[in-house]
């Protein structure tokens, strides 16, 4: 939509209070949810939050530590203090919102957020890049008054957006309960730091992505909008600019709704989505809605397809294996489309779960959640999903011995946050992943830069896939998958990939992976791979990813579970097992021990095939 279309839908002056409650009655909504039986849990984690906090020392980002991602490369250390300021940040506010009798919150939130002011940027310094003051000589001039466009200011990344959206909503929502000085600079700042670099500057690179930098940093500075413009012409031209950047971000989805970034991916840029969505929606009283799009219905199943058991996640690309849900999220997606499941309880996220502490999930995990709902949740259960564009195959087969997943995925080597894992598959039982996928590793300068497939979760090496003479897979567009054949029945799901073009090899002509999936009382899993060659390679190695030590003291070869354990049968004839025993750093830079199960072709040939059969007993 353009200027013009949009200024007719924005004349009518909205209370600010009304894009999130009923005019006049937030104050009694707080008042009422903070004694609500069905909120409790919750609250009582902000609370146990808030009253921790109260007696710690505010942290403070300082130059060495800003430092130390240029020096290092390193962003973990650098970030803990930053999202430590905006657990604070989230917690003063909600409580003085919950408590208004309480002054010492009130005394946190003010302190809390004038020191977030004063922050050099809101910025990650990864994302910060070369800001001129940082590599040539400032200069002035009394005569420029454009200052404001200059340095640190200039740049608009994901959380400095998000900041500006938080603040924003968070001058709104306490109003005059604020001292005028601070709700002044609140909004100088956003206007300084976002709005008029976002409007007055050159375009931001994440303007014109399909990923989820497009609809957070966009997102958040139409919610900011939303919440401080009140020129309506003002407003229209950015929204104008927001609801551009949109479109691409939706342009990153096809059909089928899901996005190959992973499922972590998924809730944070399609949330802020929403999040921008629901506030532009009332704003215009309806007018906008991007809600009406089948595209968007088809993204916010996305999330139920990507669930093996409980918390488990398919979790392709750099995602987390196990997640917690936001229900408030899903509670409000579920009043849009009923077709959107609404999960257990007991899987909601909890308060500090998200280490990023991000305002607008935490606040509408609560302003969103809705008792009703809650009760009304479910397990997971039986379903299968083939996502045609994305090239994923999901089953999920729930019995009376639990609940089984398998998950395979063809693709290309060059999707957003990619993995060379093309052929790659997933076994799952009863919340225990038997054959992995490691997901996103710990984030530094290399990880996203030439040194990104030395990393063993980002590298096929780090996947269950073929290594042929001792080459991996390689990266970028022109290595992908082609699917041969998908079908699926009550009983049994099939899949087969071509997958010869995803090594560079000009020798290999022909890699074929079909896969049968059994969807019987213990599930049973048959792969083959078969090869075509111009000469005959000198080794094959068939590689499985596991977190858990497979055990080779007896007949089978098998990794063990807490329930069920998966057997691995092969040709002993043919193929030689080995176990390697490999490691990577986590997300949160934890060093996780990793199982490489190598099978060795004994006889490779210019055409030959190897199958195996993955069993689960209990």
């Amino acid at each position: 939509m353009n200027i013009d279309q949009l200024k007719p839908f924005l004349q009518d002056a909205v209370e600010k209070e009304s894009l999130l409650f009923q005019a006049g009655e937030q104050a009694s909504w707080w008042k009422r949810v903070r004694h609500a039986e069905g909120y409790g849990p919750m609250i009582d984690e902000v609370r146990k939050e808030g009253e921790a906090l109260l007696s710690q020392e505010a942290p403070v980002l300082s130059y060495r530590l800003f430092s130390i991602f240029k020096e290092r490369g390193t962003r973990l250390e650098y970030e803990r203090v930053y999202f430590e300021k905006r657990k604070r940040l989230n917690t003063f506010a909600i409580m003085a919102l919950l408590e208004p009798e309480r002054e010492d919150y009130m005394a946190a939130i003010q302190e809390t957020i004038w020191s977030i002011l004063d922050e050099y940027t809101w910025c990650l310094p990864a994302h910060v890049g070369a800001a001129p003051e940082s590599v040539s000589e400032a200069e002035y001039s009394l005569n420029d008054p454009s200052g404001w466009l200059k340095g640190n200011a200039q740049v608009i990344d994901l959380f400095s957006a998000e900041t500006g959206f938080a603040l924003s909503e968070i001058v709104t929502l306490m109003k005059d309960r604020l001292p005028l000085l601070l709700r002044n600079r609140m909004k100088h700042e956003v206007y300084r730091r976002i709005f008029w670099p976002y409007m007055q500057g050159e375009p931001f690179h994440w303007e014109t992505a399909t990923h989820n930098w497009a609809s957070v940093c966009a997102g958040s500075i139409g919610a900011a909008a939303l919440h401080l413009i009140g020129d309506g012409d003002e407003l229209a031209a950015v929204l104008e600019r927001v609801l551009r950047t949109m479109d691409c971000y939706l342009q990153g989805f096809e059909a089928d709704g899901a996005t190959t970034e992973g499922y972590g991916y998924w809730y944070y840029g399609f949330g802020f989505f929403v999040f921008f969505a629901d506030l532009l929606k009332k704003r215009t009283g309806g007018s906008v809605n991007l809600f009406a799009s089948e595209k968007v219905h088809q993204i916010a199943l996305f999330q139920q397809k990507c669930f093996m058991s409980g918390t488990k996640v398919v979790n392709f690309s750099d995602s987390m294996p196990d997640i917690h849900i936001h229900m408030g999220l899903t509670h409000y997606l579920n009043r849009i489309y009923p077709d959107v499941a609404i999960p257990e309880l007991p899987l909601r996220t909890t308060y500090t779960e998200d280490h990023c502490y991000r305002w607008a999930t935490a606040l509408r995990n609560i302003v969103w959640f809705r008792e009703e709902k809650a009760a009304a949740g479910e397990p997971w259960d039986t379903a299968t999903y083939y996502l045609e564009d994305a090239e994923w195959l999901i089953s999920r087969h729930v019995n009376e011995r639990g609940t089984f997943c398998f998950a395979a995925k063809g693709g290309h080597n060059a999707e957003p946050h990619n993995h060379n894992d093309l052929g790659h598959f997933i076994l799952h039982a009863d919340g225990e992943t038997f054959l992995a996928d490691l997901g996103c590793g710990m984030y530094t300068q290399q990880y996203f830069g030439a040194e990104r497939y030395s990393y063993l979760c980002n590298a096929s090496e780090g996947h269950s896939v073929p290594i042929i003479d001792g080459k991996p897979q390689r990266e970028g567009a022109g290595y992908r998958a082609k699917v041969l054949g998908v079908s699926v029945a009550p009983d049994t799901e099939r899949m087969e990939l071509e997958l010869a073009g995803a090594y560079g090899d000009e020798r290999l002509r022909q890699l074929k992976r079909s896969f049968l999936w059994h969807k019987q009382e213990q599930p049973v899993l048959t792969m083959e791979d078969s090869y075509v060659f111009g000469e005959e390679p000198e080794q094959i190695v068939e590689r499985f990813i596991t977190m858990t030590e497979p055990d080779v003291s007896g007949e089978d070869l098998t990794i063990p579970g807490a329930g069920q354990r998966l057997i691995i049968d092969y040709d002993a004839k043919e193929l030689q097992p080995h176990i390697v025993k490999l490691s990577f750093a986590d997300h949160y830079g934890i060093d996780r021990d990793v199982y490489a199960i190598d099978f060795k072709l004994l006889h490779p040939k210019r055409e030959c095939a190897v199958q195996f059969r993955f069993r689960f007993e209990s």
